[in-house]
């Protein structure tokens, strides 16, 4: 659980974004933000390797009728540098179509898919996989207000309290192109 501010959004360090500042970059100065949330996995004891799309299925509620929820797949070297693979968002209102957008009602629990994209990554053995999850990553993905307004109408924003959901009933996870070694 955390609250997304669209006043305070968390900053987008490297990726795919245009000007300075792009490619790859070190994550750990966000990472201790409380607007997000982090998963690591165990040392890997073998490398591993990625090839293809990477997509996180995510069962997520929120206080507000619009909301955004963004991930990203990070490496962690034995020194703890935390590199930036893959990231992606999804804006809730456009969960089931982009034809067809719905405005979620506060405190019912969704399921989220987050296309990451296509990559081609090697984990190598001693490091860790990361999955990052927040609701900003700006300015790569412009901020969601949380109103539920249409977008460039109004200057409001809100916070919104936000939850992530990972147990038999709803099973957070990513989905990884592992390609055999």
């Amino acid at each position: 659980m955390y609250v997304y501010d669209p006043k305070d959004p968390v900053p987008t360090l490297g990726g795919t974004i245009i000007g300075e500042g792009k490619g790859v970059r070190d994550q750990r100065p966000i990472q201790s933000r409380e607007d997000l949330l982090l998963y690591t996995g165990e040392v890997l004891e073998a490398n591993v390797e990625i090839t293809g799309p990477v997509v996180v299925q995510l069962f997520a509620s929120s206080s507000a009728p619009d909301t955004d929820f963004t991930a990203k797949l990070i490496d962690v070297h034995p020194d703890g540098y935390a590199q930036n693979i893959v990231d992606g968002i999804v804006r809730a209102r456009f969960r089931d179509s982009l034809d067809q957008p719905a405005l979620m009602e506060p405190g019912t629990v969704y399921e989220f898919t987050i296309d990451l994209w296509a990559t081609s990554h090697v984990f190598l053995a001693g490091h860790r996989m990361q999955l990052e999850i927040a609701s900003s990553n700006f300015p790569r993905y412009d901020r969601n207000q949380n109103t539920g307004h249409p977008f460039g109408y109004d200057a409001e924003v809100r916070s919104a309290q936000q939850s992530v959901l990972h147990d038999a009933a709803h099973p957070s996870h990513i989905l990884l192109p592992i390609i055999p070694t």
